[in-house]
């Protein structure tokens, strides 16, 4: 369904593909150079609403909600090809809605994963990229180097069984009251934000929408588990979003072996407080054993936490020493979502690469 409460300037709109029914967000002109911004993990096209509206007006800006979001369709995601689904939706959903390449492509956590993922499949595709507190190229969990070498053989703890049971129940009910540590509300003021920054309370009530608008279950967020003997005695499954981020699916370092006469130009934009995907993440169980908040860590020998951060800076280096081009750019005092805490200063760099 489309919605009725955007704000002034962007269009709620719907298209079939013949991957599945996709709901979008648009602004700016139709004609427009086209700058297309894909969301994170648990939340929706809401995170960039605020973006649409600052968007330069000679641009069309496109937010769609990926499968299993916001108000599109809910498929099953197959983990097993890691982010494959959702760069395949979005080129059908490009398609769709007659957008031609080449495109700036904006992607935010998971969506900076998807992003890479579509620029390693459709290199001549993308114009620019820009990736916001990206995943990993080595995924979210179970790695313990720059290089991404596993923790273990069957990548342990990482995927679906890793995530808070407290916090998927809240989601799939619904719970825009509870105050418990694994409380969507909480969970959005305490992690995808710095500490200091403080919500429009209309804002904040959209945000939430986005968060609580995604389906959950073993197909989708966060995903089926296996049983392991390793630590922590979970292993990732075939189906669900985590696992598709999990490093034994996800492997984006290919990004650098695109063609460097096809290397899209990176601008990578992250917040120094970010406490979701940084190289001390409190969501990663490395760290949390590290902590002492997962009982019986194996130690940072054989465990450590993983060193995201380092990573993505690892193989954006090898992009660049391959005849690519990438720029890191920090907040300071900012946390998971730039665009959300100090969306001036986040224009201000997107308005560089449209330029």
């Amino acid at each position: 369904m489309t919605r009725d409460d955007t704000r002034a300037g962007v269009d709620s709109r719907l298209v079939e593909t013949d991957r599945l029914e996709t709901h979008y967000l648009e602004a700016g002109t139709d004609d427009g150079p086209p700058v297309v911004f894909l969301h994170g993990n648990v939340s929706s096209s809401r995170f960039f609403e605020d973006t649409l509206v600052d968007l330069p007006e000679t641009h069309r800006g496109i937010a769609p909600d990926m499968r299993g979001y916001g108000d599109s369709e809910t498929k099953p995601v197959d983990a097993t090809n890691g982010l494959g689904d959702f760069a395949a939706d979005l080129r059908t959903f490009l398609a769709a809605i007659e957008v031609d390449d080449p495109v700036t492509l904006v992607g935010w956590s998971n969506g900076g994963g998807a992003a890479m993922r579509y620029a390693i499949d459709h290199p001549e595709a993308v114009d620019s990229l820009v990736l916001v507190n990206p995943v990993s190229p080595y995924g979210f969990g179970g790695t313990k180097d720059v290089e991404g070498t596993p923790c273990f053989d069957d990548y342990a703890g990482s995927g679906g069984g890793t995530s808070s049971d407290e916090f998927v129940t809240a989601l799939a009910a619904r719970d825009r009251e509870g105050d418990g540590q694994g409380s969507p509300r909480r969970i959005l003021r305490t992690f995808y934000v710095a500490p200091s920054h403080a919500f429009d309370p209309e804002r904040e009530e959209s945000y939430l929408t986005g968060m609580l608008d995604t389906a959950t279950g073993d197909e989708n967020y966060p995903g089926s588990a296996t049983s392991s003997e390793n630590w922590p005695g979970v292993a990732p499954g075939k189906t669900g979003v985590n696992n598709a981020i999990s490093p034994k699916y996800c492997d984006l370092s290919a990004i650098a072996d695109i063609d460097s006469d096809e290397k899209p130009p990176i601008l990578w934009l992250r917040g120094d407080s970010d406490q979701i995907v940084s190289n001390e993440s409190m969501f990663d169980l490395g760290a949390l054993g590290k902590m002492g908040a997962v009982p019986d860590w194996p130690g940072e020998d054989v465990f450590p936490p993983q060193p995201m951060v380092d990573q993505t800076r690892a193989v954006f280096d090898d992009y660049a020493d391959r005849g690519g081009a990438y720029e890191e750019v920090v907040f300071g005092n900012v946390g998971h979502t730039p665009h959300v805490e100090v969306p001036g200063d986040f224009m201000d760099r997107l308005e560089s690469v449209l330029e």
